[in-house]
């Protein structure tokens, strides 16, 4: 019953043996092979349009590297107040960009208000140039408590980040998950949206470590190659980083295992709404769950065998939270089983 974290998750069979089938022989480095090359130009299908790739390391290398892209002198960047940017990844944007900042900006449940955004944005006059020049707004898809945006709220967004004259970013950590619970193609929910560029994340869905920078907006990412290179997050072996993308794609393994997380985590939902010991905080989207547990509920289930964690009350939550009861997040994965949730729902209904 391991619901801490998709990162927790081991990786998909077929991403390892297409590994073990690319470790043998000799490959271009740098990027150049010809594995690395195929995978750039299946991505630019899958966007339907021509992108750039850039392979990274983690999803904060990516984020920082799509913020370095955007850097201006002064460089401002906005993003939800609870953005796992902003709050979980130690300042990396401004130490690879040299000083720029993130400026939180409100919104119920993850989402950027566009509103809000607006406001914020015109607090940075040209009257008001010493306190910093606006470089980017970015969003979290799908967000830090769960929830997705629909691609009619992403141009909402952009219409606003445009307005300003600012490019938009997707921190796109769970992206697949995202893809996988809204109607929409990977193209309408990214550069038809007003996207600009995207971090892609497959680590957390499958991949042992696979996450890149993709460039939507030509106009973008000229630099992205030596910032890469500055960064450390330049592979000499990269194809092998390719490899674990080309299993990912083949037959929408990726969608695959986002639908089968995305699944167990509605039917981990419907348990905690049918228990008399726990509530759901607010309807799951994509793969996380967030449930109110009482102190004595949560140590009950964690002693059990439950993992999982408590979390901070978000903006915009409209529930009741009594002195002895917390928010708590779960979260599945492609290697969520049917019995983990049937142990689960066992327990909290004991």
């Amino acid at each position: 019953m391991n619901f801490a974290s998709d990162n927790w998750a081991g990786a998909h069979p077929d991403i390892s043996a297409n590994l073990s089938r690319h470790a043998t022989g000799a490959a271009t480095a740098y990027g150049d092979s010809d594995l690395d090359r195929a995978i750039y130009r299946r991505f630019s299908e899958i966007f339907e349009r021509e992108v750039a790739v850039f392979f990274v390391a983690t999803g904060t290398a990516a984020n920082a590297l799509s913020m370095s892209a955007c850097n201006r002198i002064g460089g401002v960047a906005f993003c939800h107040s609870e953005a796992h940017m902003t709050v979980d990844e130690f300042g990396a944007s401004g130490f690879f960009t040299g000083g720029a900042r993130m400026s939180p900006v409100p919104g119920a449940l993850g989402r950027i208000n566009p509103q809000a955004l607006d406001r914020a944005i015109m607090r940075y006059s040209q009257d008001l140039a010493p306190a910093g020049q606006p470089m980017a707004v970015t969003i979290t898809q799908a967000t830090e408590v769960g929830t997705v945006y629909t691609a009619a709220e992403i141009t909402a967004i952009s219409e606003v980040s445009h307005r300003h004259g600012l490019p938009l970013h997707m921190d796109g950590a769970r992206f697949a998950n995202a893809i996988a619970a809204i109607d929409a193609t990977v193209a309408e929910m990214t550069w038809k949206s007003g996207i600009d560029i995207v971090s892609f994340g497959g680590t957390k869905n499958g991949c042992w470590m696979a996450d890149a920078v993709v460039v939507l907006n030509p106009n973008l990412g000229r630099d992205l190659r030596l910032l890469r290179q500055r960064a450390a997050q330049n592979f000499s072996k990269s194809r092998f980083i390719a490899a674990q993308f080309e299993a990912y794609f083949a037959d929408d393994l990726w969608l695959k295992t986002a639908r089968h997380a995305n699944v167990m985590a509605a039917r981990l939902a419907a348990a905690i709404e049918d228990s008399a010991s726990a509530r759901l905080a607010w309807p799951p989207q994509a793969n996380e769950v967030f449930a109110i547990l009482s102190h004595d509920n949560a140590a009950r289930l964690q002693a059990a065998g439950a993992k999982f964690y408590e979390w901070g009350v978000p903006h915009g939550f409209d529930g009741h939270l009594s002195e002895n009861e917390a928010i708590h997040r779960f979260v599945t994965s492609f290697a969520t089983t049917d019995e983990d949730i049937a142990r689960f729902e066992a327990l909290i209904g004991a």
